[in-house]
């Protein structure tokens, strides 16, 4: 039996709880039509003890389901307690032994292009979120979705699309892997990989933790959503002078703005520039100045601190 078995039960509970803790923090806007828009989120979950890689299991299970004529849940969230081909960007190794959060989420994407730009933010907001609600006050992030203590990365996050071979409906593939009890690493990721555990010196409730997360990947998911809706209204986003609310939560928990950086696309291979961020733009662009003044802008790729 898998370890880490979030319930529909306990995601219920966990929804009546960020509901309540974001209609307190967020008067000015409509947290129950925010949270309906992401309940999605959850809508059933797979636990296994070990997979390959998530990833390639939700592919095959969106290619089964279809050829059987019938329809993938969306938002359905695959689990495992460890997986043996784990990867992050690229080809690279992600170590996934018992102690972490692993898997993925099936999102059916039904999003503007637009507002499909922050989809990665918000897996990565929602991590963040759920460390420092569990006493990480530390994590932060690093553009576009790392959680980092320091310069050590606790979590990743990976976003594919994928297209159903049947019906031809876009998903976003959502993986997610994040270091909780796990407190050792392979030696080429020692220096830069560190765990929730390894930081705050105790153990937590994998169950307890994943359940967190998914509550808020649905708040911030249905922020997605909720701020298209304005936008298709005619009216500006939610946030401080009509910024977008997920970016903006981005901004509060990023210490990224104001760093020099080394840029690629894959920059631990090949790193292409060096540049200070000096912002992000409306939709989660990379604003970056190189030293002669010039101004650039990433919509995608990767940074390194310098």
């Amino acid at each position: 039996m898998a370890h880490n078995q979030p319930t529909p039960e306990l995601l219920a509970e966990a929804f009546a709880k960020e509901l309540s803790l974001r209609e307190k923090r967020c008067p000015d806007i409509d947290s129950a039509a925010v949270l309906r828009y992401g309940q999605f989120v959850g809508s059933t979950i797979d636990c296994h003890e070990s997979l390959p890689r998530a990833m390639d299991h939700a592919r095959a299970h969106v290619h089964e389901v279809e050829s059987q004529g019938g329809s993938v849940a969306n938002g359905r969230v695959i689990l495992a307690d460890t997986m043996s081909r784990s990867k992050g960007r690229f080809t690279r190794a992600w170590h996934a032994p018992a102690g972490g959060v692993w898997g993925c989420m099936l999102h059916a994407s039904t999003l503007l292009d637009i507002s499909k730009r922050f989809v990665p933010l918000a897996v990565g907001v929602a991590c963040c979120e759920a460390i420092r609600e569990f006493g990480g006050g530390g994590a932060n992030l690093r553009w576009v979705n790392d959680v980092l203590f320091g310069q050590r990365k606790v979590a990743g996050f990976l976003v594919e699309g994928h297209t159903g071979a049947c019906y031809g409906e876009e998903y976003h593939l959502v993986g997610f892997g994040i270091n909780i009890n796990n407190n050792s690493f392979p030696e080429e990721l020692s220096p830069i990989a560190t765990s929730l555990a390894k930081e705050l010196g105790r153990e937590f409730d994998l169950t307890d933790f994943t359940t967190t997360f998914l509550a808020k990947l649905a708040w911030n998911f249905g922020l997605i959503y909720y701020e298209e809706a304005q936008e298709m209204a005619g009216e500006t986003y939610s946030g401080v002078e009509g910024t977008h609310r997920l970016l903006e939560s981005w901004l509060s928990l990023s210490s990224t703005i104001g760093k020099r950086v080394v840029f690629g696309f894959d920059v631990m291979t090949s790193p292409q520039y060096e540049a200070t961020v000096i912002g992000v733009d409306d939709g989660g662009g990379l604003q970056l100045q190189f030293d002669d003044g010039a101004m650039k802008t990433e919509y995608s790729g990767e940074i390194r601190y310098i």
